[in-house]
């Protein structure tokens, strides 16, 4: 006895039309929905983000630093910013956190002073995230 596959392997025969024709469209559907749901998440995460860059910094004695930077962001949210001071040994010798209100404005230059326990050589931005 013969099945229908068999049968079907033996004289050529292939799934209907519509069946091809639905395999299509369902396979186009799941890819446009990926592309969707990847293009929803990339704009998701860079619409909360926040973007800085050090203007430089200036040791201005032997226990302080102050750090000079530029934050852009959406500017509806307060930005919290870590800036970080080291010495000549890459050690930490200070470090600050800093709370930047919303202001409205997309971006901003800032200067922040950061207390040190022994000299500093060089002072930075660590990071800066949305509050």
């Amino acid at each position: 006895m013969t099945t229908t596959a068999e049968l079907d392997d033996r004289y050529g025969r292939t799934a209907s039309g519509s069946r091809r024709r639905a395999w299509w469209v369902g396979g186009i559907a799941a890819i446009v929905l990926a592309v969707a749901y990847l293009g929803w998440t990339a704009y998701a995460a860079n619409a909360r983000a926040v973007d800085v860059d050090d203007l430089g910094f200036e040791v201005t004695g032997s226990g302080e630093v102050a750090v000079s930077f530029r934050v852009t962001s959406a500017g509806d949210e307060p930005v919290v910013c870590v800036l970080e001071a080291l010495d000549e040994s890459f050690g930490t010798v200070g470090w600050r956190v800093v709370e930047l209100p919303a202001t409205g404005a997309i971006s901003g230059d800032h200067t922040e002073t950061v207390r040190t326990v022994a000299e500093a050589t060089t002072g930075f931005v660590n990071s800066c995230t949305l509050r």
